[in-house]
């Protein structure tokens, strides 16, 4: 089952617009160059003529040349590239980040090291003599020692190697689970299955455009007689994408084409017998199995277990010299560890009570780390983070955890999330969103008590809190297509879909489309000049998480409102009532504005 899913999830990455990257090289490199060049060679001795005339006379014989194709590339190359991709893609998707984070190297190393062997060997292919100085280290390898196919064999799997580092599918729920497990190291049987499964299933489709340019490459002549030309074309797209890849520019690319195999992707991410196969036996691990012991909604210290690790973090601020922090080492000490995100609205009503405890309470023992766990890709951006801490005036340590590393260690699943560890190094008590500060702020003075007996803690601070009852606000809807909420229009919600008309009739707590919009898995934007939204919201607060450059326009409930957009994005406001309310708002977006989300308060 496992293997059939993994299959499945892998095919349906390999043929989505994820390929559209590498392909240009998968079919120049992995299949053209191993197309028969068919230049003839000397090869029998049938006879062709008699230079003596009839009757038996004795004369020159000349010998007739038969022609026999000469295999200058090795025709086992397509599938060296394409099983060095799969390897790549294995390793580094089970072991590559628990592997780098031991070793204390950045995430982003292997990338880097893709990057770079693929622009070695796409030199080497424009440069013979540069290729024979790579080569020269390998040449007393016995595989390697048949002549002609010693280049092929050295830059086939090793080419694979590299653009499996530099390869990115596409998520989907499939790719979601592997990646979960090989983060918290709960990489078992099934999860070796459903990886090698999977990244066998997204290179079936390379190979077989592999083979198609092999096969094109064969029947047309001008293609076998310039091998040479397509073997420096072939380098200098190598390059083109290194480069490419150095400025991101194949994810821009990759926006530019819809995203056709999303509906197919929501049918699996929508399958309950295939959520429960790829679950793999959930998130919990050694570290984390006692969290359950804690129950999110306490206001009395529990115990639930040694509190997990940080790890997989990319990078850390607001600390001595941007060092990371271990949690052993804060042993005697009260830890909270507060999960957030810059953008998120709820994040932003909580942070300033982090702040107060912070403030008030360090130099009693308390220690607040905050992990930075990206909803959106831009939140994935450290300036961006940097920026956004600062705005909200966060001087405790943060961390990075932009592969959701620590998220998943935590079994977390919440913005924001509190989870409150004793000297001991136990967790005492966890909460999921926002509210019971009082609560939680009674229960960390306990334990700095208990800490440091006879300690003089200052007063309890007095934030007030802000939480808005759930029950009478919208929920936060997003724009994106793979995490759309309370659409009410019409139309299917995909990006396959260009034209959208206002309903006749739109439900409570949803939103609109009007006109030409394009949507992407994270946001909308306006195809022509300006697009429009309309919202039925309950609330009382409305914001809009917004990134581009332009005016935005709102109709809130009759009175004109303009937000003037610019830079990366961040969160604006669009209404802010003397109490909760409920009503519509129409909002026209311009041309170069892209459209995130509306969170409610």
């Amino acid at each position: 089952m496992l293997a059939l899913i993994g299959l499945l999830g892998g095919f349906i990455t390999g043929i989505s617009p994820c390929i559209i990257p590498v392909l240009p090289v998968i079919l120049f490199s992995g299949g053209m160059q191993s197309a028969r060049d068919e230049r003839s060679t000397p090869e029998g001795g049938d006879a062709a003529a008699d230079a003596g005339g009839s009757g038996g006379g004795q004369g020159a014989v000349a010998t007739a040349v038969k022609p026999k194709p000469v295999r200058t590339i090795s025709r086992w190359r397509p599938y060296l590239v394409i099983s060095g991709i799969v390897v790549s893609f294995t390793l580094m998707t089970l072991a590559g980040s628990l592997v780098l984070s031991l070793l204390g190297l950045p995430q982003d190393v292997l990338r880097w090291a893709g990057i770079i062997v693929l622009s070695l060997i796409g030199i080497g292919l424009i440069v013979p003599a540069f290729q024979h100085l790579l080569e020269k280290p390998f040449e007393r390898l016995p595989f390697l020692q048949r002549a002609g196919e010693r280049s092929s064999k050295l830059q086939g799997f090793p080419l694979g190697l590299a653009l499996g580092a530099v390869y990115v599918p596409c998520a989907g729920p499939v790719l979601a689970a592997i990646t979960v497990a090989g983060s918290t190291g709960q990489i078992g049987a099934d999860t070796i299955v459903l990886t090698v499964s999977f990244a066998i299933g997204a290179a079936l489709p390379l190979l077989f455009f592999a083979l198609a340019g092999r096969r094109l490459a064969e029947r047309i002549a001008a293609f076998r007689k310039r091998q040479g030309v397509i073997r420096m074309v072939s380098g200098a797209l190598m390059i083109l994408l290194a480069l490419g890849l150095v400025f991101d520019l194949p994810a821009r690319l990759q926006r530019l084409v819809p995203d056709y195999t999303s509906a197919i992707q929501g049918a699996i991410a929508d399958n309950d017998e295939v959520q429960e196969a790829i679950s793999i036996g959930g998130l919990e691990n050694d570290e984390n199995a006692d969290l359950d012991l804690c129950d999110p909604g306490a206001t009395e210290l529990q115990e639930c277990g040694t509190a997990p690790s940080i790890r997989g973090i990319d990078s850390w601020f607001n600390t001595p010299g941007d060092a990371p922090i271990d949690l052993a080492s804060l042993r005697g000490e009260v830890v909270l560890v507060d999960f957030w995100a810059y953008s998120c609205i709820n994040c932003q009503r909580s942070t300033p009570h982090m702040n107060a405890w912070y403030d008030t309470y360090a130099d009693a023992g308390l220690n607040v780390i905050g992990v930075h766990s990206p909803e959106y890709a831009f939140e994935k951006e450290v300036q961006n983070v940097v920026d956004g801490a600062e705005a909200l005036g966060i001087e405790y340590p943060v961390a990075i955890d932009n592969q959701l590393s620590t998220w998943t260690n935590y079994r977390n699943a919440y913005w924001p999330a509190r989870y409150l560890i004793d000297a001991e190094g136990t967790v005492r008590n966890v909460h999921f969103g926002e509210g019971q500060y009082a609560e939680g702020e009674q229960m960390l003075r306990e334990l700095l008590e208990q800490a440091n007996p006879g300690v003089e803690l200052p007063p309890a601070t007095e934030t007030g809190d802000e939480t808005p009852d759930n029950a009478d606000i919208t929920p936060e809807s997003y724009l994106g297509t793979t995490k759309v909420q309370n659409f009410g229009g019409d139309e299917r919600y995909s990006t396959q879909t260009e034209s959208f008309a206002f309903p006749a009739e739109q439900p409570q707590d949803t939103f609109a489309l009007d006109g030409d919009w394009q949507l992407e898995t994270q946001f909308a934007t306006p195809r022509g000049d300006s697009a429009r939204i309309r919202l039925d919201y309950r609330g009382q607060e409305v914001r809009m998480v917004l990134a581009g450059s332009g005016t935005v326009v709102a109709d809130v409930d009759g009175e004109r409102v303009e937000l003037d957009v610019s830079g990366t994005p961040r969160s604006y406001r669009l209404l802010l009532a003397d109490g909760l309310q409920a009503g519509t708002i129409e909002v026209t977006v311009p041309a170069g504005v892209e459209a995130y989300s509306f969170t409610f308060g």
